[in-house]
């Protein structure tokens, strides 16, 4: 038989996060104040973070050490497994060599647990009572959610309305870990009752959940804010994922010509490709994709400037792609991409041309999750999805070139809290979405001057 999975020990799991600025060519851009348009320093963002994740924000340290604490609750679900998918690439026909890192098996179902247990932790040990957050798709939230009941937080969620909709259980889960959910926009902060002033029926996205979030957290002094996705140190924690598949792909005796994950603010991207990117920065030869929705193309239809991060302009500002902190997304099934900006490490590093980016249609995407699905039997959220779709472009690629690549994406999560998604897609009754030059020019026409 031949080696389905790449399993590590326990006792391999790495126990250092990689920070990949310490690598950059250049040095990050700055953050800055909304309101002098300098660079924020650690008082300025001490309202929101404790000051250990703040530390993490800014740090240039190179690797930086996980708790054992930390690393006890990891031990829930990590190591993960990497796949040889055997049974895709017969069904593709393909010469290449498929794998997939598989973060669905962690008990919120996605990465995420991976910074909101470390999230969860700093809070606790500086003292924090309760955490304000927002959630796309559910999978933060529910994440969060968990965390908090690990370490005894109190934890509110303002949940993207049209996924609050969408995805009833991913509420109930949260609920079930004892958080508190709301549907956002919500009459519960002035943000909210803003929004719903000038559009009752607002969708929602994850730039006005954010605000609501952030609002709610410098409104107590009890509560700090957690963000699942964009900031140096979520994505920091989220390189545990690649540091792991380093690993397994050295027992697999092949290195990928590509690394592939699915990209909205960046976090599970992030955590599978820094690792490989360092090892590209330092010359290995390896390509790294980041795949998006063409319904909220931040990347590859953005414009790359200063911005706030959430849609009413409670945040600094952070150079990145950005398709205007106004920009209201079509309410697709991979509820977390529909985020108007972009990690500023990821932007930077498409900007100076480490990462490529591209961006895929709705119902292309889900037709390569329902082929991986009925190969490989594991039922894909729909945000990776878009990596799986990728995967498949890249072996098509290849086979009509004559080549054979190896390559490995990230399998972020599954969706089993998803199959109103499917069910849509099974009937016939998915529509594509993309944005007009006139809507994206309405939305880049907010941006603020820097």
């Amino acid at each position: 038989m031949n080696t389905r999975k790449i399993i590590l020990s326990e006792k391999e799991m790495p126990t250092k996060w990689y920070n990949i600025t310490a690598d950059m060519p250049n040095p990050p851009q700055p953050v800055l104040h909304p309101g002098t348009k300098q660079p924020v320093g650690p008082q300025d963002l001490a309202p929101l973070f404790p000051m250990a994740l703040i530390e993490q924000e800014v740090s240039t340290q190179k690797f930086i050490d996980i708790p054992e604490e930390i690393l006890n609750h990891l031990t829930l679900w990590r190591p993960s497994p990497v796949f040889r998918a055997y049974n895709l690439e017969k069904a593709l026909g393909t010469k290449s060599h498929i794998y997939y890192k598989y973060e669905g098996g962690s008990p919120a179902g996605s990465h995420k647990p991976n910074t909101a247990i470390a999230q969860a932790y700093y809070n606790k040990k500086e003292g924090v009572k309760r955490l304000s957050t927002e959630t796309g798709a559910g999978q933060w939230g529910s994440s969060l959610a968990l965390a908090g009941t690990l370490f005894g937080l109190e934890v509110k969620v303002y949940m993207v309305k049209v996924s609050y909709e969408q995805k009833p259980y991913r509420r109930a889960l949260m609920e079930t870990w004892g958080a508190s959910v709301v549907a956002s926009p919500s009459k519960d902060t002035n943000a909210g009752r803003k929004i719903l002033e000038a559009d009752p029926n607002s969708n929602g996205s994850l730039g006005i959940a954010i605000s609501e979030a952030v609002e709610d957290a410098v409104g107590r002094e009890d509560t700090k804010y957690a963000l699942g996705s964009v900031l140096n140190h979520v994505l920091l924690h989220q390189t545990i994922i690649g540091e792991e598949a380093l690993k397994q792909m050295a027992i697999a005796g092949e290195y990928p010509d590509v690394v592939v994950a699915s990209h909205g603010g960046g976090s599970n991207f992030a955590g599978l490709a820094f690792p490989f990117l360092r090892e590209k920065i330092h010359g290995k030869k390896v390509r790294v994709v980041a795949v998006e929705p063409a319904a909220c193309p931040t990347l590859t239809r953005g414009q790359y400037t200063y911005d706030f991060g959430d849609t009413v302009g409670l945040t600094p500002l952070v150079k990145m792609y950005t398709l205007g902190h106004d920009f209201m997304p079509a309410g697709i099934h991979a509820g977390g991409l529909r985020y108007h900006g972009a990690s500023a490490l990821v932007s930077q590093l498409v900007h100076e041309g480490l990462i490529e980016a591209t961006a895929v249609k709705q119902n292309d995407v889900f037709a390569s999750a329902i082929t991986f699905a009925r190969s490989e039997g594991i039922l894909p959220a729909p945000e990776s999805s878009h990596a799986i779709h990728q995967a498949v472009l890249e072996a098509k690629q290849a086979d009509e070139e004559g080549k054979s690549r190896v390559i490995l994406f990230n399998l972020s999560g599954h969706g089993h809290f998803d199959l109103t998604a499917f069910t849509q897609y099974l009937a016939g009754q998915m529509k594509d979405s993309s944005i007009s030059d006139a809507d994206l020019k309405k939305g880049l026409a907010t941006i603020p001057v820097v």
